[in-house]
């Protein structure tokens, strides 16, 4: 069976101690840290002459999280907020005029000082009218996606494909803001993550699956990449043996740095951006860009990975991928870098 798992707040754990936080989510991703130079790109003595963004930035200001959610907890700012999306303060200014007649307040003094709240950390006023700061965006956002304020359940409908483990038919359900595809047969989850109630809305059953798996796929990416999908902090990548609560024997854990999200995975779900593993597959018809990650074993369970080091080695694995009769034989590292590939036709 596969697992995987999503959380936020927990502290970051050492490879060795592989235990899963409370929250509860799974899928796959990847991650390469390049140890060696790539075309292109600059040597790793180069980095230490480079410049120290952290020690460079200047905070403009900072708003403690207790009155940033006070500022919103009023209907009449979520209400403007509301209402400069839907006067397209994404892409021009929205003037004050424009902005009163479209909110529900008789009184232009009550509905300026309401304006006033959101102006500066969620809203920016300039002299051609109102526009979304980045966290007033983000919160209209989250009010759309139903993240923050619905709750929703779908109960079992069919998913194009077959199980890995006994080529039974799979299904998909929707509960608890988690979207799970897994065997009817044989019950194994093939990937369970939490995704938003607003992307239920206007899909079908049949094109659920689909977004989904770009939804995923794009936030395991993410992490791979050692940006965070939560607050774009750097994430750090490492190898876990035998993970607590999981049935996996090797997994990829993915932690954020400033914000403690954390990811883990199969280490296969590590390669759906590596280019190599992406050319094998093309060249034999396979578009791992679009075709469902779950309908490979290899990226929702650890079936096709082995351990290759010893007890006093770090931890490194490798992983064959069959495709079209030949395979291709990945091997990973303790921070999730592909240290070695081999193609056996």
């Amino acid at each position: 069976m596969s697992h995987f798992d999503r959380a936020t707040g927990a502290e970051p754990r050492a490879a060795d101690a592989g235990s899963e936080s409370d929250s509860h989510a799974e899928p796959g991703l990847r991650s390469e840290p390049g140890t060696e130079a790539e075309p292109g790109r600059e040597s790793a003595g180069d980095e230490d002459d480079a410049p120290d963004l952290a020690a460079g930035r200047r905070t403009e200001s900072r708003l403690p999280p207790a009155e940033a959610f006070a500022a919103l907890g009023n209907d009449t700012r979520v209400e403007i907020l509301e209402a400069l999306l839907e006067l397209g303060a994404d892409d021009a200014p929205v003037s004050f005029s424009a902005l009163f007649e479209r909110v529900d307040l008789a009184d232009s003094a009550n509905f300026s000082y309401h304006l006033d709240q959101l102006a500066g950390h969620f809203v920016r006023r300039g002299e051609e009218g109102y526009e979304f700061r980045y966290p007033g965006r983000k919160v209209v956002s989250a009010i759309f996606t139903g993240t923050l304020t619905e709750r929703a359940q779908l109960g079992f409908f069919p998913v194009d494909g077959a199980c890995y483990d006994c080529d039974g038919d799979l299904h998909g359900w929707y509960v608890d803001d988690t979207l799970t595809i897994g065997c009817a047969d044989c019950g194994t989850v093939h990937v369970s993550y939490p995704f938003p109630s607003g992307g239920l809305d206007d899909r079908s059953a049949a094109d659920l699956p689909e977004a989904f798996h770009h939804y995923v796929r794009h936030h395991y990416c993410l992490a791979a990449d050692g940006v965070c999908p939560e607050c774009t902090g750097t994430v750090e990548t490492t190898l876990v043996a035998d993970p607590d609560e999981s049935a996996l024997d090797v997994a990829v854990e993915h932690v954020c740095t400033r914000c403690r999200y954390r990811l883990r995975s199969t280490v296969g779900l590590t390669l759906l951006d590596h280019a190599e593993t992406l050319v094998f597959h093309a060249n034999r018809g396979v578009d791992l860009n679009t075709e469902p990650f779950w309908a490979f074993d290899w990226c929702v369970s650890d079936a096709r990975t082995t351990v290759v080091s010893t007890d006093d080695e770090p931890l490194r694995v490798r992983l064959a991928l069959p495709c079209g009769g030949d395979e291709l034989r990945v091997v990973v590292d303790e921070t999730g870098t592909v240290v070695e590939t081999t193609l056996a036709e």
